[in-house]
């Protein structure tokens, strides 16, 4: 008879089970401890980032440390409670890993950040004091430059690498909790490493392009975005300034009737040539077309010099809304018969104007006393540390460009986001893009929206980019007698009044090439060309008031399909709507 007890063979078994469940159990219950402190840990570095940039806008460098030494400890709490050999064993786990893997790394990265960027740059912070640039009459103290450049490089490169490594990060493949989380320090890490790399190239190029080793001279464009050319806008009006020893002066002003069409173009590029004819080599405003900043602004500089001799170091494009962001510093500005505020002057500038001053030899006239007058504030009267911050926030958006003569300046500079450049894709990033040029011959792009959205995937069993643009003429249904002759062009390009014409263009990755496009799910004409290694599909698209269109085009091959996928566009009054979405294949 059976005395009740298993065999032994198998209460191990059963004893083994139940050990492996017991500590299965334990495991989930650490790592969930674990994981909720984490993230907590998370958010509140995520909240110091936005305190910390206020302390240090505010040159607030006492409050500043104690802030950088809370998010020390949370980042350095949450990497520590990441990176056990239990949550590790998580992480390779199907379907749950990649939410343990995700924290990991953004920890990890916080953390990196916190040791390796931040006390160098607070170092900065008390190393230069941003009121001591001076800014009266122009003059720049351009000493304090030379001392921070370094600590500067080293915070610089630890946030490059750690936005890159933050971007590698897939937070659609975690849950919704842990993906708000990973995108807002994301966020903040990009923001911090567009920042700083900017200070780092200033700290770079200052010293040097205002006159510290001998006077520079520069041509400054101002772009009207309410007639769109790829960098902005039609070149409105120009500019020559003068640097020397960190004093910025403005030489000499010109319209674009100083400059008439040339019977002989300058030199283009073929891809130029290719999607805009020899126009932006015979007409002043159309040379900010071309794509390619380093090609626009020597283009520029050479219009200048043989209209008005002389020799010219760099280029400056800026458009019409960096206007709005210094006016948030220097305060109200008052042109011809307008006083204008932050709030109203992007209307006053790219409309208003054209139903008051009907005429366009004294619009002229007004925009140069408004570039005048915004330009004397800023050196005059603005805060240091607010303007630094409000040019940073145009040129994160596009809205400066700079070319220098000087190669050594002009490397730098096409390397970063000033140089109006594409940059290269990587082996896990690809950059693609839409250009906007207006061909109504008038300044109806102030009524024009755009949104743009990206899908990634396969389709035919390639690698696929997918890039779909929808552009929307919102003008008022009676925009043809409503709107001044000047702003709808009045017919005389062919285009009715109230109808907005406009050149899109869209480009791929490098070396992909085109596989699909429609526009609003048919096949239309389209024009094609090369941006370097990049496959170029430009349309033209005619709408009426209240119109819409929507193009579609797939790129394939080498460099197609990545998931890090960046969009670069012309920069717009308003800027487009940005998405990405689930790739449904059109070919």
């Amino acid at each position: 008879m059976s005395d009740g007890r298993l065999p032994a063979r198998r209460r191990w078994i059963g004893w083994t089970i139940g050990i492996l469940l017991t500590l299965l159990v334990i495991a989930i219950g650490w790592v969930t401890v674990r994981g909720i402190g984490a993230v907590d840990d998370l958010r509140q570095v995520a909240k110091g980032a936005t305190q910390l940039k206020q302390a240090i806008a505010e040159g607030d460098l006492d409050g500043a440390e104690p802030i950088s030494d809370a998010i020390a400890r949370n980042a350095a709490s949450a990497h520590d409670l990441t990176s056990d050999p239990i949550w590790h064993a998580f992480g390779v786990l199907p379907w749950v890993g990649p939410n343990f893997q995700a924290v990991s790394e953004i920890a990890e990265i916080a953390d990196d950040v916190s040791t390796e960027a931040l006390r160098p740059l607070l170092q900065v912070g008390a190393d230069l004091d941003l009121s001591s640039l001076g800014f009266t009459d122009g003059a720049i103290n351009l000493a304090p430059f030379a001392q921070v450049e370094e600590p500067l490089a080293a915070a610089a490169a630890s946030l490059t690498s750690a936005d890159d490594r933050a971007k590698r990060i897939d937070a659609d493949a975690t849950l919704p909790p842990l993906a708000d989380a990973i995108r807002q320090m994301r966020g903040s890490v990009t923001q911090a490493a567009t920042v700083v790399g900017s200070l780092h190239g200033a700290a770079v190029l200052l010293p040097t392009m205002l006159g510290g080793d001998g006077p520079r001279t520069y041509v400054l464009a101002m772009q009207n975005n309410a007639e769109l050319r790829s960098s902005g806008g039609i070149i409105g009006s120009i500019a020559l300034l003068h640097a020397e020893n960190g004093r910025v002066t403005l030489q000499s002003q010109a319209s674009t009737r100083d400059f008439p069409a040339l019977d002989v173009p300058l030199p283009v590029s073929e891809s130029t040539t290719a999607l805009f004819e020899d126009r932006p080599g015979r007409f002043l405003q159309n040379i900010t077309s071309i794509p390619d900043f380093r090609e626009a602004g020597e283009t520029i500089a050479a219009r200048w010099v043989g209209r008005f001799g002389g020799q010219v170091d760099g280029v400056i494009a800026v458009d019409a809304l960096v206007a709005e962001h210094l006016m948030e510093v220097t305060g109200d500005l008052t042109f011809g018969p307008f006083t204008a505020t932050s709030d109203t002057i992007t209307s006053i500038l790219l409309s208003e104007i054209y139903a008051a001053v009907p005429d366009p030899v004294a619009q002229d006239d007004i925009f140069a006393l408004a570039a005048g007058g915004l330009f004397g504030a800023a050196l005059s009267g603005g805060d240091p540390q607010a303007l630094i911050g409000a040019l940073a926030d145009a040129a994160g958006e596009g809205r400066i460009r700079i070319w220098s003569a000087h190669e050594d300046e002009e490397t730098l500079l096409a390397a970063s986001a000033l140089g109006g450049t594409i940059p290269p894709d990587s082996a896990d990033t690809s950059h693609v893009g839409v250009l906007f040029n207006d061909g109504t011959g008038a300044k109806m792009d102030y009524y024009t929206r755009a949104t743009i959205a990206t899908a990634v995937g396969r389709c035919d069993g390639e690698p696929t980019t997918q890039i779909t643009v929808t552009w929307t003429n919102t003008a008022p249904a009676d925009a043809a007698t409503s709107l001044p002759p000047y702003v709808t062009g009045d017919g005389f390009y062919g285009v009715p009044p109230g109808t907005v014409r406009t050149l899109i263009a869209v480009y791929g990755p490098e070396g992909a090439t085109p596989s699909h496009v429609d526009r609003d799910g048919d096949d239309d004409g389209v024009q094609t060309a090369m941006l370097g290694d990049r496959s170029v599909v430009q349309h033209e698209v005619q709408l009426a008031p209240g119109e819409s269109t929507t193009i579609t085009v797939e790129f394939q091959g080498t460099g197609a399909g990545q998931r890090l996928t960046e969009v670069l566009h012309t920069p717009l009054i308003t800027g487009p709507e940005l998405t990405k979405d689930t790739l449904r294949c059109g070919s």
